[in-house]
């Protein structure tokens, strides 16, 4: 059993910790407020330029684009895995780890015993695991999250790009967190090249089908939305996962916070009925001393 003194220390431990906890809740929730702001901005402008693509597929097929499109045996394959450069988030990398791991292990285990199986990371705990773990680790970028712009995507989506069109890598996957809201996050694994405008229609979405006109001409327009769809692509992703991580992470601060309050709540309880017990002994200890000399 404790004495006083350590439960009056356990106190004082916890009540630092809850402070700690509270303070990392709101910090994570200003966060999450801004990256919240910036993937649902822009994923209506995502959704329209997917939209305008999909009435250019016929026409693709006799573009110089359509490299982007050509689909070749996966024998290279490339990851593109994005979590968090830090931890305190609850679930949230190991799941994009375990997802990963998944990944491998069921559809690219041939491609990875024969070494043909990059990961590119976004995010040091990924990025750590995968080198510990011996993955071939084609690059790590830890520093995009502290200035995450459209601009700073850029470079990447076009090396991504360019190494697909040169035929280093057969297929390029994207494993990442969705962003729904705070307390959820969807587990997103998505085709990121060759790139997929094909989808099935139903009768009504055939019968709704917009024929627009297009200036300069759909050759043209596609040229530049193919690689601007890619590079949009790519940074909705980065996106996505920056507002999951601060989600998770405040999601985790408060339930660490709520736990935190728990515990002082049963350590005050326990240390006020000890405290009650050792007076009531000093008193009964008195109380017979008395007695004694009374005898």
């Amino acid at each position: 059993m404790l004495t006083l003194k350590e439960v009056r220390t356990r106190i004082s431990s916890i009540e630092s910790t809850e402070q700690i906890t509270s303070a990392m809740k709101m910090v994570a929730a200003s966060k999450l407020r801004k990256a919240q702001n910036a993937i649902l901005k822009l994923r209506p402008y995502a959704s329209k330029l997917q939209e305008i693509l999909l009435n250019l597929t016929k026409s693709f097929e006799n573009t110089d684009e359509n490299v982007f499109s050509e689909i070749r045996t996966p024998e290279k394959i490339l990851l593109i895995v994005i979590a968090s450069n830090r931890g305190l988030c609850g679930p949230f990398n190991a799941n994009i780890i375990k997802a990963t791991n998944n990944l491998i292990a069921t559809k690219y285990n041939e491609q990875n015993k024969a070494g043909n199986l990059n990961i590119y990371c976004f995010g040091k705990k990924v990025s750590e695991y995968y080198e510990k773990n011996n993955y071939k680790v084609l690059a790590t970028n830890n520093e995009i999250f502290s200035d995450l712009t459209f601009e700073n995507t850029v470079p990447v989506a076009e090396s991504l790009m360019k190494d697909f069109a040169e035929k280093k890598y057969d297929k390029i996957e994207i494993i990442y967190d969705q962003f729904k809201n705070a307390a959820v996050q969807r587990l997103i694994i998505e085709q990121y090249l060759p790139i997929v405008l094909e989808k099935e229609e139903t009768i009504s979405e055939r019968e709704s089908f917009i024929d627009f006109i297009f200036e300069p001409g759909k050759k043209d327009i596609i040229r530049e939305l193919i690689p601007k769809s890619l590079k949009i692509q790519l940074y909705k992703a980065l996106l996505d996962s920056f507002a999951s991580e601060h989600g998770a992470r405040m999601t985790a601060m408060h339930m660490a916070t709520d736990n935190a309050q728990e515990l002082l709540k049963e350590l005050k309880l326990s240390y006020n009925k000890a405290r009650q017990a050792a007076i009531t002994n000093a008193i009964l200890e008195i109380v017979s001393g008395a007695e004694a000399l009374k005898g």
